[in-house]
C-alpha cells in the first residue's frame, strides 16, 4: 500500500486562480481560522473562499464536508447536485448539511463565498434543527428564520477576510444570545475529537470509555451528526485520505492513514463509494473547489488534534 503515496503531485488545473494562493504543490487554498474563544463551542471553522476568472469561466467539481456549512455566497454561479436535484444559486446565504459522499458542484465567472461551519450538535442545540434532514441538501438562511439577507447586506460593505469574519462572529453571537446559549452534548464533543484523532476506533469501546450503553451513543451520535457512528468514522477516515492524496494532509501521517483500512482493496472500496472514482481517478483530476474545502478542513482538524498550533505554518504551506 505504499505505493498510494507515491504517485507523483495531483493534477492542478492551471487556469484556477484562488485568491488566497497555493500549496507547494500548486493546489489551490482558501483562508480560513479558528473561531473566537466565546464561540468556539458551536463554530467549527470560518473561512474565505475566492477565485478571479472570467463571467463565463465555468469549473466541474465537487464539495463533501461533514460538518453543516453557512455559505454566503457574495459573487458568482453555483450549481450542485442535491438530494433535492440540480439547484442554481446567484448571491444568496445558503446553510448546506453535510454531505454523506461529494456532491457533484459547478461554479460560473468569478466567485467569493464567506463562511463557517458548525460543531456537530449546535444545530439540535441551539437551532432546534435536525441534522439528519439536512444531509445533502442546503436551505436558505431566511427560510430557517436567520438574518441571512442581513448579513449579505453587510458582507458586501467590507473588502478584507478579518472584516468579514468580523461580520460573521458579530451575527453568530447574536444568534447564540437569542436561541439561549445551549451547548451541544459532551459526548458528541468528545467522538468529534475522537474521530478527528483516529476514526478507526471500535463504537462499543468508546462508549465503554465513556460509561454509556453503546446504544445511548449511538442515538446522540445519530442525532447530532444526521449518520450512525460507524457512517461518521467511514466518511473521516476517506476525507483525510482524500486530503493526503491532494497535497493538502500531513505527510508524517501517511502511514497511519494506510492502516485505517484493511488493505488496498478495502481503501479503494471506501474510497470509491463516497467520491466517485477511484483514488488514482481522484489523483489523476484536478480538484480544485474539493481541494480547498478539504484543505479547511484539515487545517481545522490538525489545529484540534494539536499537530499545528493555530495560526501557525501547515505541513503543505
Amino acid at each position: 500500500m505504499d505505493r498510494f503515496f507515491k504517485r507523483g503531485q495531483p493534477a492542478v488545473d492551471p487556469t484556477f486562480k484562488s485568491r488566497f494562493g497555493t500549496t507547494r504543490g500548486g493546489q489551490p487554498v482558501c483562508l480560513s481560522r479558528a473561531p473566537s474563544d466565546d464561540i468556539a463551542p458551536w463554530i467549527g471553522r470560518l473561512y474565505v473562499g475566492a477565485i478571479d476568472a472570467a463571467d463565463d469561466y465555468r469549473v466541474d467539481c465537487g464539495l463533501f464536508y461533514d460538518a453543516t456549512v453557512f455559505r454566503m455566497q457574495l459573487r458568482g454561479t453555483w450549481e450542485a447536485d442535491t438530494l433535492d436535484g440540480v439547484r442554481m444559486t446567484e448571491q444568496s446565504a445558503l446553510m448546506f448539511g453535510p454531505q454523506t459522499r461529494m456532491m457533484r458542484l459547478s461554479t460560473i465567472g468569478p466567485f467569493l463565498t464567506v463562511g463557517f461551519s458548525l460543531r456537530p450538535g449546535t444545530g439540535h442545540a441551539l437551532l432546534r434543527t435536525k441534522t439528519h434532514d439536512l444531509l445533502d441538501r442546503f436551505i436558505t438562511c431566511d427560510e430557517m428564520g436567520l438574518p441571512g439577507s442581513a448579513a449579505l447586506a453587510r458582507l458586501d460593505q467590507e473588502s478584507e477576510p478579518e472584516g468579514w469574519f468580523a461580520v460573521l462572529e458579530h451575527f453568530i453571537r447574536a444568534i447564540i444570545k437569542e436561541k439561549g446559549g445551549e451547548q451541544p452534548d459532551p459526548v458528541t464533543a468528545r467522538f468529534e475529537l475522537a474521530a478527528l484523532i483516529d476514526p478507526s476506533f471500535a463504537v462499543a469501546e468508546f462508549a465503554e470509555q465513556l460509561g454509556i450503553p453503546q446504544r445511548r451513543l449511538e442515538r446522540i451520535v445519530t442525532r447530532d451528526f444526521g449518520l450512525t457512528p460507524k457512517q461518521v468514522l467511514r466518511r473521516s477516515r476517506a476525507l483525510d485520505m482524500a486530503a493526503q492524496l491532494r497535497g493538502v494532509g500531513d505527510e508524517g501521517e501517511a502511514d497511519d492513514l494506510l492502516l485505517r483500512y484493511y488493505d488496498q482493496s478495502h481503501l479503494i472500496r471506501e474510497f470509491t463509494d463516497l467520491f466517485g472514482m477511484s483514488p488514482s481517478q481522484f489523483v489523476a483530476r484536478p480538484q480544485p473547489l474539493l481541494t480547498m474545502t478539504l484543505e479547511s478542513r484539515q487545517a481545522g482538524r490538525l489545529e484540534a488534534i494539536a499537530r499545528v498550533a493555530p495560526g501557525a505554518k501547515r505541513p503543505w504551506e
